[in-house]
């Protein structure tokens, strides 16, 4: 199985996703590990990506997590994956795809980040990715607001039976 934890920058996907890949035994992958460093420099510059910048990053993460399923492993992936043509190219080829969407309020989700020091992502560039987002029409969703124990156990209760 793969699950894809997504949501916009400081809905706490590497929070979420470390903790219910440990609770399930699966590989994490960060998203962010994956993209190029000119992708890296342009969000550091407060710069929002475009489609353009994005492809071959999430072919990249594609490629990882078929390896995973061919491997006959599990993992969960921590991807903004903000559009539904994104995570459809996360997905491609995949079988077992869950979605966990991590949804928030702006003003909670922007002093998160606000409060964090991340390596490439600044505040500024939070309303982009709100501009951009189109929630999926079907996965497990979570308030952000919610506690992570909570959040991790309304996630395995609703993730397929293995």
């Amino acid at each position: 199985m793969i699950v894809l934890v997504m949501g916009v920058s400081g809905a706490g996907k590497t929070t979420i996703g470390e903790a219910l890949a440990r609770e399930l035994g699966f590989t994490y992958l960060d998203a962010d590990d994956y993209h190029p460093a000119a992708s890296v420099a342009k969000m550091a510059a407060g710069v929002p990506l475009q489609d353009s910048d994005r492809w071959p990053w999430l072919e990249k993460i594609n490629e990882e997590l078929f390896k995973i399923q061919q491997r006959g492993e599990s993992a969960v992936v921590g991807c903004s994956a903000l559009k539904q043509a994104y995570r459809e190219r996360v997905a491609r080829g995949l079988r077992d795809f869950e979605i966990v969407y991590l949804r928030g309020e702006f003003k909670l989700i922007h002093s998160r980040i606000a409060a964090r020091k991340h390596r490439f992502m600044p505040a500024t560039l939070l309303q982009s990715q709100f501009d951009t987002l189109e929630p999926p029409a079907s996965a497990i969703e979570i308030d952000v607001s919610a506690p992570v124990e909570s959040s991790l156990s309304k996630i395995r209760k609703q993730l397929p039976q293995r």
